[in-house]
């Protein structure tokens, strides 16, 4: 009998336990909701001059159909645009590949092969385009290879049209001033039910208007209709292709070649006094379509010529204003070279380029722009850019924009507003349950216990039965 008993006892308590250890993980376990882990996104935004990417987060749950979008990292590619290739194989592709290697390193192994992955080039490769659409494609093809060749999830290598850069543009501006999600006290993202703001976008080759409008848009192209967290969005938006920054100053040093003519010297009036640089007719002037109205009809590309600043404002500001056309207007109302424009309405928003200029300006004089006056007295003083305010921007409506180069920490411009877009088309994941220990360990420690009873109540059984052999019925 003592035997029999000392047999019974380990496999009784090896019983208990089990038993003991799955009622402790059943019964009093509690199911919670757990938040989905973050999704992530990546966009390049391939400029006129240069290269950036923006890595980008949401919880994987989403509201409304459109994730809340925050900035995780952003990279720089080494040399310029992907335009800038044009003629170099591989140059395109090679460019990309240490903010690419930065991407693998900075999203989640799980999560790379659900990142969506997209290119959007823009003016630069516009304007490539236009001069020589079969390098357009092949540099597209080449970068689109590349892309590929990482383990994400490849959208689209492609060049954005103006309108979509501008609407992007404007939603970024408007997201992160949290005109159509805020977060409330109830831990809920609401509606707050808040006027949008305007985007003015200066880049290297174009410039972008986009704002909310209710007024008949009299050109079809310029209205574009979005849904952002469940609501519509009527926009006004217009890019004026040739008018950024660098293709501007491109036009204007053209325009002053060919009214001074062709010479070894040109005076440059929007340049400050003594100063000098040297160019080439060719690539630095005239090989882009945006001079092409202004080309000799014979003229040497490597013919290099000194241009010199005069710092003469009045002169400069005649230059300026013959690049711009507003006397011809078919509709109702035009903004500058016969362009549809609405009446300007609430706030404004002006980044990239714009926001430099300004920093610029107001560094050198201390003048803050905030009227056309002010920003007269301050392009006076340092005579290097223009006034002119094609937009129709006055006394009264210039104070309402603000010039900013990141909000709450994330850069402003069109990459944003496109990740926002894309986010729409990533598959929401609902919140799951699980219990108070996570699911990993909670199954592994259940498996355990279920091992063990199993083994405990086979254990016992064998136990008996071989008591009972030995000792013959009681």
């Amino acid at each position: 009998m003592t035997l029999r008993y000392s047999r019974v006892i380990p496999a009784a308590v090896l019983l208990l336990l089990a038993v003991v250890g799955i009622l402790l993980l059943e019964l009093p376990s509690k199911e919670v909701e757990a938040p989905p882990e973050h999704m992530y996104g990546i966009v390049l935004d391939a400029g006129s001059s240069h290269t950036s990417m923006f890595i980008y987060k949401w919880p994987a749950g989403k509201e409304n159909d459109t994730g809340i979008v925050t900035e995780h990292s952003q990279c720089h590619a080494e040399g310029g645009g992907i335009s800038s290739y044009a003629g170099v194989l591989g140059g395109a592709a090679k460019s990309l590949k240490s903010c690419l290697d930065k991407a693998v390193k900075d999203i989640p192994k799980s999560r790379h092969n659900q990142t969506p992955l997209y290119l959007g080039a823009t003016a630069g490769m516009r304007l490539l385009k236009i001069d020589n659409a079969t390098e357009t494609e092949r540099i597209l093809k080449e970068v689109e290879n590349k892309l590929r060749s990482y383990p994400f999830n490849f959208i689209e290598a492609t060049i954005l049209s103006g309108q979509h850069e501008g609407a992007y543009g404007w939603v970024t501006v408007n997201y992160l001033q949290e005109n159509f999600a805020k977060y409330g006290f109830a831990g809920r993202w609401l509606n707050p039910g808040r006027k949008t703001t305007g985007a003015l976008d200066l880049g290297g080759a174009s410039t972008q208007i986009t704002f909310q409008t209710s007024d008949k848009v009299e050109e079809g192209d310029n209205m574009m209709e979005l849904k952002l967290y469940g609501q519509s969005y009527r926009l006004y938006t217009q890019s004026f292709l040739c008018y950024g920054q660098d293709q501007f100053l491109r036009k204007l040093l053209a325009h002053l070649i060919t009214t001074q003519g062709v010479k070894p010297q040109v005076v440059h009036p929007c340049y400050p006094q003594q100063f000098k640089m040297s160019i080439k007719l060719g690539m630095d002037v005239f090989d882009s379509p945006c001079t092409k109205s202004y080309k000799p009809d014979k003229f040497d590309p490597q013919m290099s010529v000194t241009v010199v600043g005069t710092g003469d404002y009045q002169s400069c500001q005649a230059a300026v204003m013959k690049m711009f056309s507003f006397d011809n207007c078919s509709y109702s109302k035009c903004s500058f070279d016969g362009i549809f424009q609405p009446s300007l309405k609430g706030n404004f928003m002006a980044f990239s380029a714009f926001f430099f200029n300004v920093r610029n300006l107001f560094s050198l004089n201390n003048i803050t722009i905030e009227s056309p006056s002010k920003m007269e007295a301050a392009v006076q003083y340092v005579c290097n850019m223009t006034i002119s305010e094609g937009y129709r921007f006055d006394e009264l409506s210039l104070p309402s924009i603000s010039f900013q180069e990141k909000v709450e920490g994330a850069s402003v411009g069109w990459s944003l507003g496109c990740m926002l877009s894309l986010s729409n088309m990533v598959p929401a994941e609902s919140l799951s349950l699980m219990k108070a220990l996570p699911p990993g360990p909670w199954a592994g420690i259940l498996f355990l216990l279920i091992a063990l009873l199993l083994f405990a109540v086979g254990y016992l059984l064998i136990s008996l039965f071989n008591t009972i052999n030995k000792e013959g019925p009681v």
